[in-house]
């Protein structure tokens, strides 16, 4: 992580590309599992938590709640949880439904894609303005 309040937006856009690649693991893990008895499938929240924290402040601007994530040492860790621990369709226990995870699996990549791409953004636009 870069300090520096120039660098904010990136640092964010950082998390959130590091928990899509996490989320990305854990939905192959998913489909890996899909035949195992018992298993139930996982998911990372990070989506929630960032939500969480930009909603504390509501009156502030989205520049100043960037900011106050990156200056309040604020850590985002994506929590892996357990999704419908207690809900399986299948007699065997299993609750992983391999053509729900290939599209959650589909949209996060894009997801993914789209983060990388807004912090090339960034980065070019940095690099316009030192020029």
């Amino acid at each position: 992580m870069i300090n520096s309040n120039a660098f904010n937006y990136i640092n964010v856009l950082n998390k959130a590309a590091d928990a899509s690649w996490k989320r990305n693991e854990v939905l192959a893990n998913n489909i890996a599992n899909n035949t195992t008895p018992g298993f139930k499938r996982q998911d990372i929240d990070f989506e929630g938590q960032l939500r969480r924290v930009m909603r504390k402040s509501r009156y502030m601007s989205v520049d100043a709640k960037i900011n106050s994530l990156n200056t309040n040492g604020f850590r985002m860790r994506p929590g892996i949880y357990t999704d419908n621990a207690n809900f399986s369709y299948r007699l065997d226990g299993n609750n992983v439904d391999v053509d729900n995870e290939g599209v959650k699996l589909a949209a996060n990549q894009l997801r993914y894609n789209g983060l990388i791409q807004a912090m090339n953004h960034e980065y070019s636009q940095m690099k316009m303005v030192m020029r």
